[in-house]
Order: structure tokens, then sequence, then C-alpha cells
């Protein structure tokens, strides 16, 4: 899964002032440096908190601070026990899941973590219902039983393998009912977990300190005590923080440029550079209300001009793949069902698409970007879409752009005709790349009506639990979104963690959603 570029420094000790240093309590350079945080640069900073009001990156920090029922070990791509001891279906159909908790369990400031604090979190997330928030997650649930102080009851509306699957993910992270309003997302800017580490410090878009929560009791094994996340505003800062020994890990936001300068001199800078497969993906939204987009024949003339190859190698320069299905290769279910409709980039099929709508004039569109979530080359890429289209003579095309915290609140209000998004997988499975998108309620915050998919495919799926066997019906909700064109993908992500050539655990620290796990990290031993 994952390569490795970079050298290895050869470090020499003499066994006689080693002695002595430890002798005389004499602490050595390198133990000084093992009791200073591992620092980790990031350009996707934390749009909130609370994990009630987040649907979006700011898992990546929840997954550090917070605990979940379940989460994955590594290596594993599917849901084991963290907060809790065990969990498992209990009847033949998936729609009653039961799960008990560790013994002795509580959150960092001491508070008991029972099964009455499990569904207060579980609860308030359904109650808070932010737009656009993990609420949508939670459509099969029905109620939340607490039998006893460490038994947890989930009652499901309807059948749902995939139910595991959401219990593990950051937004069912268990929360401290004394600190948390039930009915409102907590506005301090305080956070109150169990997970492997406390939140020592935050300082909003700028920086948070991590230190180990000695009241952890889970499957984590942190090797070391504590880590700083420094967040950059963009790649060349952060890799310059990285050359500097400022930072000792870049994760999420590295640039193509970077990337490929690193891949071909890390080991002379003495860093390393860590590929792994990606399942992140970025498509275009189209508002479905607006004169323009609301017309199919738009929508998919757009689909039929787009040079998903161009984008891929003119601005990514080949760190991503092109991507013809909302599933992205590797994940069972993926397809090319947008290369199988509309083939190679055509402006006569995309003419001939208008003009049998009646619309013979360009269509005027606006794209809106963020300039601060997903890396230094989407204005580039925006700028390349925006280029191919207008070169067709088929639109007129603007770009708009915002930071990521106004942008999201602008579509969630249905501001604009077409929009760039990122999805960071909530867990792997193809149902994640279709259902958040899709029903009255979901991640986009705008309503996307689609029976076949919310009320038969995905359904029908949920009740089988053997994932493999449930091809057909992600095949069919992929026709689907090929046929609508309201989603249009774009390319898939390779995963890449740059880190100075002293520390390991690298390649072990991503899990299935690709979020860091921070406790993998550690100093190599010098000797």
């Amino acid at each position: 899964m994952f390569n490795r570029n970079g050298r290895l420094r050869c470090v020499a000790a003499a066994a006689s002032l080693s002695t002595l240093a430890a002798g005389c309590g004499i602490l050595s350079p390198d133990d000084a440096e093992e009791n200073e945080p591992i620092v980790v640069g990031t350009t996707s900073a934390p749009s909130t908190l609370d994990p009630a009001a987040s649907w979006d990156s700011s898992w990546e920090l929840f997954r550090n601070v917070y605990q979940t029922l379940l989460s994955y070990p590594n290596g594993a791509t599917e849901p084991r026990p963290d907060a809790a001891k065990s969990c498992a279906f209990t009847d033949s159909s998936n729609q009653t899941y039961r799960c008990e908790l560790r013994t002795g369990l509580t959150f960092s400031d001491g508070d008991a973590l029972d099964a009455g604090a499990v569904k207060y979190s579980i609860d308030r997330i359904k109650a808070i219902d932010v737009n656009g928030g993990p609420a949508g997650l939670l459509g099969s649930l029905e109620r939340v039983e607490t039998p006893s102080e460490r038994e947890v009851v989930f009652r499901l509306n309807k059948p749902d393998a995939t139910f595991p699957f959401v219990l593990a993910t950051p937004a069912l992270s268990l929360v401290d009912p004394d600190t948390y309003p039930a009915k409102a997302v907590r506005q301090d800017g305080g956070v109150l977990g169990s997970g492997p580490y406390v939140l020592k410090s935050y300082d909003d878009g700028r920086r948070a300190e991590l230190v180990r929560n000695d009241h952890y009791k889970g499957f984590a094994e942190r090797r070391n005590d504590k880590v700083t996340i420094e967040y950059f505003e963009n790649s060349q800062a952060m890799v310059k923080a990285l050359r500097a020994g400022r930072i000792q890990v870049t994760f999420r936001g590295l640039a193509a440029d970077d990337v490929v300068t690193l891949q071909g001199g890390a080991a002379e800078e003495d860093l390393q550079l860590v590929e792994g497969t990606g399942a992140d993906i970025s498509y275009l939204v189209f508002d479905p209300d607006d004169p323009w987009t609301g017309r199919k024949a738009v929508r998919r003339a757009v689909a039929q001009i787009l040079d998903r190859p161009a984008i891929a190698h003119d601005v990514y320069r080949d760190t991503v793949d092109p991507l013809y299905s909302m599933v992205p290769q590797g994940v069972t279910g993926h397809t090319t069902g947008f290369f199988d409709q509309f083939g190679d980039p055509s402006v006569e099929k995309a003419r001939t698409l208008l003009t049998r709508a009646g619309i013979d004039e360009p269509v005027p569109l606006t794209f809106w970007y963020t300039t601060d979530r997903y890396g230094s080359e989407t204005a580039l890429e925006f700028k390349e879409i925006e280029r191919q289209l207008e070169a067709s003579g088929l639109f007129e095309v603007t770009l708009r752009s915002r930071p990521w915290k106004t942008y999201v609140a602008g579509y969630q209000k249905g501001e604009y005709q077409v929009f760039g998004r990122g999805w960071f997988p909530d867990f792997p499975d193809a149902e994640n790349f279709i259902a958040p998108f899709v029903g009255e309620q979901n991640a986009l915050g705008t309503p996307y009506r689609a029976p076949k998919i919310t009320d038969d495919l995905l359904p029908r799926s949920r009740r089988e639990s053997d994932r493999a066997e449930v091809v057909e019906e992600f095949e069919e909700a992929q026709r689907v979104l090929v046929d609508d064109a309201r989603l249009v993908p774009l390319w898939q992500g390779r995963q890449y963690v740059a880190a100075s050539e002293d520390i390991s655990g690298a390649e072990r620290a991503l899990d299935p959603s690709t979020i860091m796990m921070m406790w993998e990290l550690h100093r190599k031993t010098s000797w």
C-alpha cells in the first residue's frame, strides 16, 4: 500500500560517552528531542470542535482527542472495538445492534463515560441537526437504549449492515454531557473527550497542542506523549517549515510541485516521502434550482467537455488519477460510468446536447472553489476547467472563491451555481461515496431527490452484510448519478506524507478513511 522514498542517516554514538551521560544525569540532545512534541503540518484546519456540527475533515482532529465505540486499529478495514468491549448485531435482520462498554471508562477530566453518555452524545447529533452535518449518517437510527450502565442498544428503523461503520466515524465521537449542550453546538472552543490525547491548547486555524490522555482506555498504543498540529494556508509554507525543521511531518495539502520535488530529492534533504493509495475524490456539484444548471443538458454538456487527464497531468503533475465515477478505484463497486457514457472530451457532442435542449447561446456559469481546504492547486484546477469550457465556445465562465468557513455557509444556502468539493470517505464502502450526497438531508446541505437510490438501491444493499454481494446495486446507483450529472467526479487522490528522516510510523498512521492516527508517529531510536 505504501512506498517510501528516502534514505536512513546513520547515527553513531560512543558507548563510553552515552554511559557517562547516563551516569552523570546529563540530558543528551536525543533525550531532549524525545521530550519535545512531534509537530505535524497540514493545510486542513477544523471548521468546528464539536462533533455534532462536523461532516468534514475536522474529523482529523476528532480522531485523536475523542473516542468512538468502534474504530480502526492499524491495518483494519472493518471496525473494531475502541470504547466498546464488544459490539454485534443481535438479530438476523441487521436492525438491533448491541455494544458493551469497557470497564472503568472516563473522560479526560475523570468523569464517568457510561452508557448514558453514549446515548447523550448520539441523541444530541440528531437533536441539533446541523445543516450538512453528521445527522445525515443516522438516517437508519430509530432510538438508543441503555439497559445498563455498560450496555447500549441501537434500534434501527430498517436493516443497515453499514451501521457499525457509521459508529466508527469521528462524527459519533463521545462527549461529556456536563460540558456539551443537548440541543446546541458547543461554542466556547473547548474539547472534553476520552480519546488518546487531550487538547491542551487550541489557536483557531493556527495550532492544536495534544498531550497524552492518562485516562484513555482503548485500542491505541501511543508511541509518543505529545503532538502539535500546525495549520498552514498553503503547501509552500508547510514544506518550507519541514525543510527548516520547525515541523517533522506534513499531511494533507502537499502541492503537486512539492510532491514531485520530494520524489526526486527527499534523500538529499534528509527527508522521506511516504506514498499511499488514496480514496479521496474531487468533484463538481450543480445547483438543481438554478435556471441554467437546473437543466440536465447543461450539466451533461459540461461533463462531455471536461478533460480529466489534462487536469491530472497539467495541474496535478500526475499525483492524482482521473476519476469517472463517484466511487473511486480500489473500492468494491467502482465503475467508469462517466467515461462509458461520454467517452473522450468532445465539443461537438456537447454542442449537440445543448442544441437538442433548445440552447444555442453561450451558457453563463459561475464556478466556486475554496481557497484553503484542498491544496494549493485548487485555483489552478478551476482555471483549467474555465479554459476547457470557454475554449469550446459553449460556455462563459466566471470564477469565484472563498475561505472554507464562509464557503461552506454559501453552498448550504444554495448560493452557488457550480461548486467544487472534495470527499474523504467516512468508511471504506461504496455506500459512503453515494449515500452522503443524496436524499433530503445530505453532506452537501442541498437536497438531492433520487428515490431510485434512496428508496430502493440503498435499502437493498444495507440488508447484506457481505458487501461484495451488493455490487449490482451500487453499479445501478452510479448509472443514476451519471444520467443526472448533478455530481461530476474529476479525480481521485493519492496520499502523501513527507517527514523528517528521524520519524517512524508514517506508513502506519493513516486509517481507511485516510485520517492520521497521530499516536503511530514516533522518533527513531538512535542506538
